[in-house]
C-alpha cells in the first residue's frame, strides 16, 4: 500500500507537508462517499486511490457502493445521456424506477459520518430517502453545461437538498440554493494504469494482443460510449491513411453501470469491417496495465469526445508523454492546448489533419509529450484531489481555521 510519503519524489515536498496541515484539523472526521460501480471508469479510479490516501492522513473515510438492476442502469444511462444534452423524456414509470432502488439502498447502506459525498446522479435520490443531519455534497462528474429540461427537472428536486455541489468546470454548474465548489478530477502517478513500465513490458502486451509495432499506432481508450464517437475516430483514421502509414486501435471496456457499451460495441465493429490496421479491444475493467502498456506504445492518443465531463484518458496519456488529439468538449478544453500538448479539434476532418501533421513532426511528438507530463504534474495528481477534499471537509464542516 503507497503511503503519502512516497509521492513527495514526483510532486515535492510543500504540498506534501499542506495536506499534513490540513488532515491535522480535522483528525477523527469521518466521510463516506458513495457511487454506482466499483470497477470501470475514472470515479471508481478515483476513489479507489483517494479513500486509503484519506484514512492515512487521519479521515474515516468509507466506500459505500450502491446496488441497482438492469431496469435501473439502463435509466441511469439514459439519464447521463440526456444530462449530456440529448433530447430524452422520462415517464412516470421511469421515476418509480429510480425511486425504488433508492429506497432499497437507503435501508442497505451505512450512510453515517461527519460528512457523505455522493456521486453522480445514480445514487442521488439517497438523500430524499433519509433524514439527513451532516452535510451532503453531491459531486457531478458529468458535463451538464446544456442538460434536456427533462433530465434537470428529473434530478433537480434530489440535488436541492444537498448541502453542496462539486462540479469539474465552471460551465457545469446549475442555478441551486447552496455552495458550489469547482475540483478536477486527477490520477494517481503509481496506479497500474500509470505506472512505469519497461519498453520489454510495453512491446509483449502489444505482441499478445496481436498489434504490430512497425507503424505508427493511433489510440483512443474509453468505454464504447456514442459520446465518445468511436465511429468519428474510425473515419478519420480512414481519412489519414490516405496520406500516411499508421494503425488504429480502440480500446474500450465495460461497467457495470453501463448497460449501453455492448450496443455501441456492435455499431463500431460494424463501422471497421474491412478497415486494415484497425484493432478493436474490449478489455475487462481490472485491465489497468495493459491500459498502461497500449498507452505507452502509442504514437498519439485520440479522445475524440463529443461531450465529456472531464477526460481522465487525455490526463493519463499527457502523463505518459504522449501528444493528444481531443475534441472540443469538456475537460478535454482545460487539459489539452494548441501547439503546447497537443491539438483539440471540432471536426472527423480536423482530427485527420492533426494526425498527419504530427506524424511528420516526431520532434514536435516528443515536446508536446514533455510539455503535457509537466503541466499534468502541476495539476492532475492525486495529491492535488487529496488537499481539495481536505479543504471541502473544512469548508461544509464548518472548521476552517487559520493554517
Amino acid at each position: 500500500m503507497l503511503r503519502l510519503a512516497d509521492y513527495e519524489p514526483v510532486v515535492g515536498a510543500a504540498p506534501i507537508r499542506k495536506i499534513r496541515n490540513l488532515a491535522s484539523k480535522l483528525s477523527g472526521f469521518s466521510l463516506t462517499t458513495v457511487n454506482s460501480t466499483r470497477v470501470g471508469g475514472g470515479v471508481a479510479e478515483i476513489l479507489d486511490r483517494l479513500v486509503p490516501l484519506l484514512n492515512e492522513v487521519g479521515i474515516k473515510a468509507r466506500w459505500e457502493v450502491i446496488e441497482g438492476n438492469e431496469p435501473f442502469f439502463r435509466l441511469t444511462k439514459k439519464l447521463h445521456n440526456a444530462l449530456q444534452g440529448q433530447m430524452l423524456g422520462f415517464s412516470e414509470e421511469d421515476h418509480e424506477v429510480y425511486l425504488q432502488v433508492q429506497r432499497e439502498n437507503a435501508k442497505k447502506l451505512d450512510l453515517s459520518g461527519d460528512v457523505v459525498l455522493v456521486h453522480d446522479p445514480q445514487p442521488a435520490g439517497l438523500i430524499g430517502e433519509l433524514k439527513v443531519n451532516q452535510p451532503w455534497v453531491w459531486r457531478c462528474h458529468i458535463d451538464l453545461s446544456q442538460p434536456s429540461p427533462q433530465a434537470w427537472e428529473f434530478i433537480r428536486g434530489y440535488v436541492e437538498k444537498y448541502s453542496a455541489s462539486i462540479f469539474t468546470l465552471s460551465q457545469f454548474a446549475r442555478q441551486l440554493p447552496h455552495a458550489q465548489y469547482l475540483i478536477a478530477p486527477t490520477i494517481d502517478p503509481f496506479s497500474e494504469k500509470n505506472c512505469d513500465l519497461s519498453e520489454e513490458e510495453v512491446e509483449r502486451v502489444y505482441a499478445d494482443l496481436g498489434i504490430p509495432l512497425d507503424k505508427p499506432v493511433l489510440l483512443q481508450v474509453s468505454r464504447f460510449d456514442r459520446f465518445k464517437d468511436p465511429v468519428g475516430v474510425i473515419r478519420a483514421f480512414q481519412l489519414a491513411r490516405k496520406h500516411c502509414v499508421c494503425s488504429l486501435v480502440l480500446a474500450g471496456g465495460s461497467a457495470s453501470d453501463d448497460p449501453e457499451g455492448a450496443e455501441v460495441l456492435r455499431e463500431v465493429r460494424r463501422q471497421a469491417e474491412g478497415v486494415e490496421d484497425l484493432y478493436i479491444l474490449e478489455l475487462e475493467a481490472e485491465a489497468n496495465r495493459v491500459v498502461n502498456a497500449l498507452q505507452r506504445g502509442a504514437t498519439i492518443v485520440i479522445q475524440k469526445s463529443l461531450k465529456e465531463g472531464f477526460g481522465l484518458t487525455v490526463t493519463e496519456a499527457l502523463w505518459k508523454g504522449k501528444p493528444v488529439i481531443g475534441g472540443a468538449a469538456g475537460g478535454i478544453l482545460t487539459q489539452v492546448y494548441n501547439g503546447f500538448n497537443g491539438y483539440v479539434v471540432h471536426s472527423v476532418e480536423g482530427c485527420a489533419y492533426w494526425v498527419r501533421y504530427l506524424l511528420t513532426q516526431p520532434e514536435l511528438c516528443q515536446s508536446l509529450g514533455e510539455r503535457g507530463r509537466e503541466f499534468v504534474r502541476r495539476n492532475y495528481l492525486i495529491t492535488r484531489h487529496l488537499r481539495d477534499y481536505l479543504i471541502l471537509l473544512h469548508v461544509v464542516t464548518g472548521e476552517v481555521r487559520e493554517s
